[in-house]
């Protein structure tokens, strides 16, 4: 198992940590008993699609995966709204479908930087737990709002009164489940989510089902703006010491225009692998992040 950001596709049924267990049941194979893995981003169980593992010391680039670009396919059920926001929960609201003309302008209102309260059967901690572990025992659940990002949502299809198919690309950390549940609930036609796919984050797209991808090198974290080491450079880098700013190339794929810019670090290249991640401070480049041997 090489070290680098793998792309894989998720099932739908299996927990993101179920593909990380896959991998990991692989490096215990290769006989790497201590190997780092992680993912990027996680998808509920009903959902499928882009997962990213994170392998070796490529688990020390997981902070910048949380701001990038996410882009989903999701399909709402209208008529009712559950206590989970898609088909695994109980309903506790019911009411009639929206007309396709009220739904034409329904989505602006979500648009750009809002107030959203997650689901509680979310990953978020309530006292150290999951607030999905107390929402499953029949614990009260009450989440303070988080501040998310909508960047784009169109509607896909409409096949009414049943249900209707919705595209959006946001930024880490939005609930589409919750966007489902405030949606009907502004609109006065309760709905659930039914179906969830992750087509992409960042520049890296699904590669459908068993697909896997590796990504390494010059390939990896490709927005943001990068610096090719001489190798008496790398030497100080690797020892601690700074590096002058030389000339900082902007990024080889740029995130979407006007998305939030998630002020990313200066990748460090040496003989096509990254080896560091650097940021400037008194006129200089220091590591922030050693990425040992290089990915």
């Amino acid at each position: 198992m090489n070290p680098g950001v793998y792309l894989v596709h998720k099932d739908v049924g299996q927990s993101s940590f179920d593909v990380v267990r896959g991998f990991k049941h692989e490096a215990w194979e290769a006989g790497l008993r201590k190997y780092a893995l992680g993912h990027g981003g996680t998808l509920d169980p009903f959902a499928e699609g882009l997962l990213l593992v994170l392998a070796g010391q490529a688990t020390r680039l997981m902070d910048l995966m949380h701001p990038l670009p996410k882009t989903y396919v999701a399909e709402l059920a209208w008529g009712t709204e559950t206590d989970t926001c898609d088909l695994g929960g109980l309903v506790v609201a019911e009411g009639p479908a929206p007309s396709e003309a009220r739904l034409a302008g329904a989505l602006e209102a979500f648009l750009g930087w809002t107030e959203q309260i997650p689901p509680a059967t979310c990953a978020k901690k309530i006292g150290g737990e999951a607030a999905y572990k107390k929402a499953h025992r029949g614990e009260e659940v009450i989440l303070p709002p988080s501040r998310v990002y909508l960047h784009e949502a169109g509607w896909v299809s409409h096949d009414l009164p049943r249900a209707s198919v919705l595209r959006i690309t946001c930024r880490g950390g939005y609930y589409v489940r919750a966007l489902a549940r405030d949606l009907g609930r502004a609109l006065g036609c309760p709905a659930h989510l039914t179906k969830l796919a992750r087509t992409a984050i960042g520049p890296w797209t699904d590669p459908g089902p068993g697909g896997r991808v590796h990504v390494a090198g010059e390939a990896l974290v490709p927005w943001c703006p990068s610096r090719t080491l001489t190798p008496e450079e790398a030497d100080h880098l690797r020892h601690g010491r700074p590096i002058p700013l030389g000339a900082i190339l902007g990024p080889s794929q740029p995130l979407l225009e006007g998305f939030p810019d998630p002020q990313p670090p200066v990748r460090a290249l040496a003989e096509g692998r990254l080896v560091a991640l650097l940021q400037e401070k008194d006129g200089a480049l220091w590591t922030c992040a050693n990425l040992r041997g290089g990915l």
